[in-house]
């Protein structure tokens, strides 16, 4: 028998799952590690959703906490991740074959023709030959140099802005990883940092270590169906069902749309708590890095207010909805948020709001915050 829930339970499932009710003090315990926390450094991200998810703000930035490190993962996008976990997630950002290979690398036919190989040889020459050359911490442009010079012609392009040959960008960000390789975190330029012990090049993908990914989209992001967790991944449905699909999930019916959840979190699921939290969420908070946007924010037009091409805004959290956006301006010690509606929002929820707002400004270390309401 399927289980039909509705859209706000589901969102109401999401918001515990997310640890967004809060609760203890330790960054390395909450569960949006188990998948990873993308960061933009530039405006501290990843550090504001750690925040957004503890009793109180962690003694020490995730860039500080030797038990994180910080690698472009899923998508070629910079995530921190338990230290502990990481090499055991390195076998499943290996791609299956060339077809998951240049699904990631967003290649069509005549990339390949420009490669001279197939995109999944592609990615592992272009690991070794990073493993080889970055030996010590260096930039990414002067990664990106040495390494250009040591890989195959097609797997380089002339860029009008640097004035300059280098290896294709996102071709160097899933290869990184598989080299052994971090991100020194929050410093500009980016700098990359070989690891130690170094892993080697994983030879083959690792199907548990795909499945494990999967799942945990799934009980954070779920009900879901095949194409949202194939997104998130950046592969293609059917990669993902034929080589990453775990075999213990559940359908679940959410207003009509079949989609499916881990065996293990469907009791959660059914009774969820009341999401009867606001909460102030950063730009790429893990929330909303959800592929199923219609269910987050059904109204299009607030979908388009959300999540930008560039510059996605913060969003506020409230009773279970995203409620609204906001945007920070910082002047040396002042900051200013500007808070947009996109649900009204009682008097009672914009005292929460305004509340996490000096929360937030305390932690980015204002010493003064001015609020508005547009």
């Amino acid at each position: 028998m399927v289980l039909e829930i509705d859209r706000r339970q589901a969102m109401a499932y999401r918001v515990a799952a997310h640890g967004l009710h809060r609760g203890g003090t330790d960054p390395a315990a909450l569960a949006v590690f188990d998948l990873g926390v993308q960061d933009d450094a530039q405006r501290d991200t990843a550090n504001l959703a750690v925040l957004a998810r503890l009793d109180t703000a962690p003694r020490r930035p995730l860039a500080d906490d030797e038990r994180f490190l910080s690698t472009w993962s899923h998508r070629g996008a910079p995530h921190y991740h338990r230290a502990g976990d990481f090499r055991a997630l390195l076998p499943a950002l290996m791609p299956w074959d060339a077809a998951d290979a240049a699904a990631r690398l967003s290649w069509q036919r005549r990339d390949m023709a420009a490669a001279g190989m197939p995109a999944d040889e592609a990615i592992r020459t272009a690991a070794a030959a990073l493993r080889k050359v970055v030996t010590h911490p260096m930039t990414k442009g002067a990664a990106s140099e040495a390494v250009t010079k040591v890989i195959p012609e097609g797997l380089s392009l002339w860029c009008r802005r640097c004035r300059a040959t280098h290896i294709l960008d996102q071709l160097m960000r899933l290869a990184t990883p598989l080299a052994g390789l971090a991100l020194r975190p929050g410093v500009s330029p980016v700098t990359l940092v070989p690891l130690r012990p170094r892993p080697r090049v994983p030879e083959h993908p690792d199907a548990r270590a795909a499945v494990d990914v999967v799942r945990t989209y799934l009980r954070l992001h779920g009900p879901a169906t095949a194409t949202d967790a194939a997104g998130f991944v950046g592969t293609t449905r059917t990669t993902l069902t034929h080589a990453m699909w775990p075999d213990d999930l559940v359908e679940v019916s959410v207003d009509g749309r079949r989609c499916v959840i881990p065996h293990d979190a469907l009791a959660a699921l059914e009774h969820p708590p009341e999401a009867d939290v606001v909460r102030l969420l950063p730009p790429r908070d893990p929330l909303v890095q959800a592929r199923d946007r219609a269910l987050l924010v059904p109204d299009p037009g607030h979908r388009k207010e959300v999540w930008k091409i560039l510059g996605s805004p913060g969003t506020i959290l409230a009773d279970g909805e995203i409620a609204g956006v906001w945007r920070a301006r910082r002047s040396g010690a002042r900051m200013e948020l500007t808070l947009t509606e996109l649900l009204p929002l009682s008097a009672r929820v914009r005292a929460a709001v305004e509340a996490e707002a000096e929360r937030l400004g305390k932690a980015r270390g204002a010493e003064s915050l001015r609020v508005s309401w547009t």
